[in-house]
């Protein structure tokens, strides 16, 4: 393959480097595309087909099905290891010896403890307020508790800043539902894993025992591992590109929060809840809405079917239907939200028109599902994904930092006016 891409403008040809990557990814390096041809930008909505940089982090091949964490493929992950595991392979770059793993796991329960100033913050939020605003806020304040700007080239200042906000936004997350249900905020457990803290700081009642599932707490890890990091998605994107402005990591992951929110990423399993309590308002016919999805001049779309990347199947859903099957199960939920889902389930994989689209039920259906069994609120969806994301977001911004990657700064092709004189008030029809 020939090591350079030839570009053809106005009669002038010019060449840029070709950049392969470790899988055999191809790109054409365009970085001295305007300086090279007097102004000549490239123009490419959504950035579907332009690499923002050059990551050793994930690796996703959605034609094939393919995601792998630092070479670590999410099948092998999602069943040998635990989530904590998984954030320090994303963060660091390896998967840590048991030594390792304490100390991690040791230093993040040491910055557990929230100022409790922040309950006053907390506090001023009505009942009402959307969790994802609410954290987003949250983790954006906590910079003003920790205003000292990390320094990037010591190792030392990196690890406490990743071990303080591993630490502090499962309270916040927490701190987020309690608030949304009227329950006493609630510090946790420091005597119990990661994912368990999580689970009991959430759904512990005030008078009385909280008593964890291994069946949920299996779960939930696998949720949290799963969705850990997914490439260039827009929020990971969004922490990048304002991280690149040297904003602190708070900062910036309060910006990914944002991004997340949105329904057209993380708010995909809210999405498809919301889509089964409107089947179910109309008499719950999954027939009825399956016909509905396969009309093309039918408006109605089918939440949680197929996937904007993976061509084929979403492999992370392949390994959490298991534990949709096991949590339904285990938990003897009877929930017609939830049967309507399995029925929809057992069609689309029996449906010839699905089957041939491969419109197969991607990661958001089941954890939507799994969410629902757990009785955590449909609107806190989107903050359960956003604690999954947390170590990819840190990893994505440390990378981003110790690479010395330049201020994102996009280019546009200028579509308004052409220059025009000024007009005075009077003289404005």
């Amino acid at each position: 393959m020939a090591n350079t891409a030839t570009l053809e403008v106005n009669g002038e040809k010019h060449e840029f480097p070709l950049v392969k990557g470790t899988e055999n990814e191809v790109g054409i390096d365009i970085k001295n595309l305007r300086s090279a041809t007097n102004g000549v930008v490239t123009i490419d909505p959504g950035y579907k087909n332009t690499g923002s940089c050059e990551s050793a982090i994930t690796f996703l091949d959605g034609e094939k099905g393919i995601l792998r964490y630092r070479g670590y493929s999410i099948e092998e992950l999602a069943e040998k290891a635990e989530f904590l595991e998984v954030a320090y392979l994303l963060i660091f770059g390896e998967l840590p010896t048991q030594e390792q793993l304490d100390k991690f796991h040791k230093d993040i329960k040491a910055q557990s403890v929230v100022d409790e100033d922040v309950r006053k913050i907390i506090d001023a939020f009505p009942k009402s307020a959307h969790p994802m605003g609410v954290l987003a806020s949250l983790t954006s304040a906590l910079t003003a508790f920790n205003p000292s700007s990390v320094n990037v080239n010591s190792e030392e200042d990196m690890y406490k800043a990743i071990v303080k906000i591993l630490g502090k936004f499962p309270v916040l997350v927490a701190w987020t539902l309690r608030k949304k249900q009227g329950l006493p905020l609630d510090y946790g457990d420091n005597s119990l894993g990661y994912v368990e803290n999580v689970l009991k700081m959430m759904f512990k009642q005030p008078n009385c025992e909280y008593e964890l599932d291994p069946i949920v707490v299996n779960a939930l890890d696998k949720l949290l591992i799963l969705h850990a990091d997914h490439e260039q998605n827009c929020s990971t994107s969004t922490v990048r590109i304002v991280g690149s402005s040297h904003a602190g990591l708070f900062a910036s992951l309060s910006a990914g929060i944002s991004a997340l929110w949105g329904p057209l990423h993380g708010g995909a399993n809210q999405a498809v809840l919301e889509m089964l309590e409107g089947i179910k308002a109309d008499g719950g016919d999954t027939k009825k809405y399956m016909a509905k999805a396969k009309d093309k001049d039918d408006p109605f779309r089918l939440m949680g079917f197929g996937h904007r990347v993976y061509k084929n199947f979403d492999p992370r859903a392949k390994i959490i239907k298991k534990s949709a099957d096991d949590v339904l199960g285990n938990l003897g939920v009877e929930d017609p939200i939830l049967d309507i889902a399995k029925g929809l389930e057992k069609e689309a994989l029996e449906d010839s028109y699905f089957v041939d689209r491969k419109l197969y039920p991607n990661v958001d259906f089941y954890s939507g599902i799994i969410y629902r069994a757990m009785n955590i609120p449909t609107d806190m969806f989107t903050v359960m994904f956003a604690l999954g994301r947390l170590p990819g977001w840190i990893a994505q911004w440390r990378e981003m930092r110790l690479n010395q990657e330049p201020i994102g700064r996009p280019r546009q092709i200028y579509t308004g006016e052409t220059h025009r004189p000024f007009k005075a008030i009077d003289k404005r029809s």
